[in-house]
């Protein structure tokens, strides 16, 4: 076995370990298209990979105001609280954060790894949800001033 499988491996046993259910999943589909000969996915799954995913992840965070379960009336009463203003001021940041994220993570794709291995511990150590890398690569092209 080579040292990128012996990796993938590694990476999805921390997901197992830790009960981060999209690492593992993720690094054994990685693992099993490898093993597969199927690797002339990857560039494909590089370029529009992260794209997919955020739909996916768009649709998940909309589903209770398509289905009904948060009316327009909420949404227009969301501006005139203090509470949820600030919420919409975060979750501007957020999306302001990911975006730079997305951006490092496809320019400096050696800093994935280190932003995954410290999402793993985060959610094994602390109780995290595994929603971090994208925030942290914008945390991180903020501080090292990249995008």
């Amino acid at each position: 076995m080579d040292m990128t499988s012996l990796l993938l491996l590694g990476l999805a046993a921390l997901g197992v370990i830790s009960s981060n259910s999209p690492v593992t999943i993720a690094m054994v589909v990685l693992l099993l298209l490898r093993v597969l000969g199927l690797q002339q996915t990857f560039p494909w799954l590089e370029k529009y990979g992260l794209t997919i995913g955020i739909i996916i992840l768009t649709i998940g965070v909309m589903t209770p105001l398509a289905s009904g379960k948060i009316s327009l009336q909420t949404v227009g009463q969301s501006f005139l609280h203090w509470k949820s203003l600030l919420a919409i001021a975060i979750g501007i940041l957020v999306a302001f954060l990911g975006g730079r994220g997305a951006t490092l993570m496809t320019n400096q794709p050696t800093v994935v790894a280190g932003l995954l291995i410290g999402t793993v511990i985060g959610v094994a150590l602390f109780k995290g949800v595994p929603v971090g890398p994208l925030i942290a690569a914008g945390i991180l092209s903020l501080m090292i001033g990249k995008m």
